[in-house]
């Protein structure tokens, strides 16, 4: 495997499978929610799993989705409407398959975001109060 630069293209990223965005998403979303829980309290690790997968479960996703719809870009919104509307090879077991779908739709945009160096972006649409 070799790792290759970050950030890429935006163009190269809106032409990756929206799937993969949602791949990439998934796991800088966890990181960072795992990292702002660590960083702001003072729970044990039991319940920082817990508290972190309350937030990055699909339902979870689902909801913070719905938040911050409104302020995403064009780009950002086109991202998430083809992450969203995706074929995916998996289905959730514990989110409705709407749940899952607006889910897929925000790692998507996390994953573009991140991919396209856009770090900043990810921390004032999820990190900010």
């Amino acid at each position: 495997m070799r790792l290759e630069p970050i950030p890429i293209e935006r163009d190269r990223a809106r032409q990756m499978s929206p799937v993969v965005l949602a791949f990439v998403g998934d796991a800088v979303y966890t990181l960072l929610v795992r990292q702002s829980l660590a960083l702001s309290s003072g729970y044990k690790t039991g319940e920082l799993n817990k508290r972190a997968s309350e937030v990055v479960s699909a339902h979870g996703q689902s909801g913070e989705i719905a938040r911050i719809l409104p302020l995403l870009t064009e780009e950002e919104s086109e991202i998430y409407h083809r992450g969203r509307n995706a074929k995916k090879a998996t289905k959730s077991k514990h989110a409705t398959v709407g749940e899952y779908a607006r889910s897929t739709g925000l790692e998507a945009v996390v994953g573009y975001l991140y991919l396209t160096g856009q770090e900043d972006r990810i921390a004032r649409l999820f990190f900010t109060e």
